[in-house]
Parts: structure tokens; sequence; C-alpha cells
């Protein structure tokens, strides 16, 4: 179902995720743990990065890691933080970033 390549990409941004949410937790707390947090999160997202560099080229890393991270984290900010967005056409522009992975995902 899922390829190495894409799967690689889900764990990118999931450490991406663990990392922001460090760096966020950092910025309102000034603890330092959370900036340990934040910065062991870019580490991994620069290894998971290279990882997928490997299996395919920059177009097509990027363009799924700004889809799937910008999806996860905002489910993530949604359920854990409590953000939300603020117009109906916000919420349009998540459903424009699914319809964009699917036509990444079906050329290749």
């Amino acid at each position: 179902m899922f390829d190495r390549s894409f799967v690689l990409i889900i764990i990118l941004s999931l450490v991406e995720i663990y990392g922001d949410f460090g760096l966020r937790f950092y910025a309102q707390t000034h603890k330092i743990q959370y900036l340990v947090q934040g910065i062991v999160g870019y580490v991994g997202v620069v290894y998971c990065l290279i990882q997928s560099l490997r299996l395919n080229n920059v177009l097509y890393v990027n363009g799924m890691w700004d889809a799937v991270s910008g999806l996860m984290e905002s489910a993530a900010a949604y359920v854990f933080l409590g953000d939300r967005l603020e117009t109906p056409a916000q919420y349009l522009g998540i459903v424009m970033t699914i319809a964009g992975m699917f036509l990444l995902k079906g050329s290749r």
C-alpha cells in the first residue's frame, strides 16, 4: 500500500512535529528540556530527510513532506493544542492539500 519512501516521509513529519512542539513549549515556558526536545527533533528531521532523498528526488520528497507534515501537524495542533483555523477557505486549503498529495502520489 505505502512504498518505503512515503513511510519515511510520514516518519519525517512525525519527527518534525515532535521538534516543533518542543520548541513551542520552550518558547512558552523557557524550560531547557523543551529546547533539547526541539533540537533532537530537528536533528532527526535532517536524518530522515537524507534517507528520503536516497529514494526519491527533491521535488517529490519536498512536495509530499510539505503536504504530510502540514496535515499531520494541523491535526495534532487541533487535537492537542486546541488550535483552530478561522475561515472556511482555510479548511478548503486543507482539502486541497490532500488532493495535491493524491496527485503527487498518483504520478509515481
